[in-house]
C-alpha cells in the first residue's frame, strides 16, 4: 500500500486534508520542520471553516515569538481568526505573496499558502504541546462533526 502525502477525513459533504510530517496545534495551525526552522500555516480544516481569506496580518521579520502567543490573524468574510504561534523562536521570513494573493491560504494551505518561517529556539520543549498528523486528524474530525451539528 502506498502512503499518500495527506490523511483525509470526510464529515458530511466536506473532505478535510491533514498533511503528514507536520505538527499541529488543536486550533488548526501546522508547522513543518525545515533545517532548524519551522514553516507555519493554517490547516485545511481551519481555512475551510473560516471562509475565503481577504487579508493576512503577519508578524514583523525579527519578531520574537513564544509558543501559544498570538502572532497575527487572517481576515475572512466570516471572521477575524487569530493565529497563535505553534513554536517559540524568531520570525525569519513571511510569505510576501499573501499581500497580493491572500486566497493562496484557501487554495493551497500546506504549500503556497504558508504564513511564516520561524527560527526555532526550543523545539524539544515546544513539541510536547503539538500533535502529530494522526493525532490532529482525530481532533479535527471531532471539531468538524461538532460544526456539522450546528448547521
Amino acid at each position: 500500500m502506498v502512503e499518500t502525502e495527506y490523511l483525509e477525513a470526510q464529515v458530511d459533504k466536506f473532505v478535510f486534508k491533514v498533511k503528514r510530517g507536520c505538527y499541529y496545534t488543536e486550533e488548526g495551525i501546522w508547522m513543518q520542520v525545515e533545517n532548524g526552522a519551522g514553516r507555519v500555516g493554517v490547516s485545511d480544516f481551519l481555512q475551510q471553516k473560516s471562509g475565503d481569506v481577504a487579508f493576512a496580518n503577519l508578524p514583523e521579520l525579527g519578531s520574537t515569538l513564544k509558543q501559544g502567543q498570538g502572532m497575527g490573524s487572517i481576515e475572512t468574510i466570516k471572521a477575524d481568526v487569530t493565529i497563535s504561534s505553534p513554536i517559540s523562536g524568531v520570525v525569519q521570513e513571511t510569505n510576501r505573496e499573501l499581500e497580493i494573493k491572500p486566497e493562496l491560504i484557501n487554495e493551497d494551505p500546506y504549500g503556497e499558502g504558508w504564513l511564516v518561517l520561524i527560527e526555532m529556539s526550543d523545539f524539544e520543549s515546544d513539541r510536547k504541546n503539538l500533535l502529530t498528523a494522526e493525532e490532529y486528524l482525530a481532533v479535527m474530525k471531532s471539531q468538524a462533526e461538532e460544526e456539522a451539528k450546528k448547521r
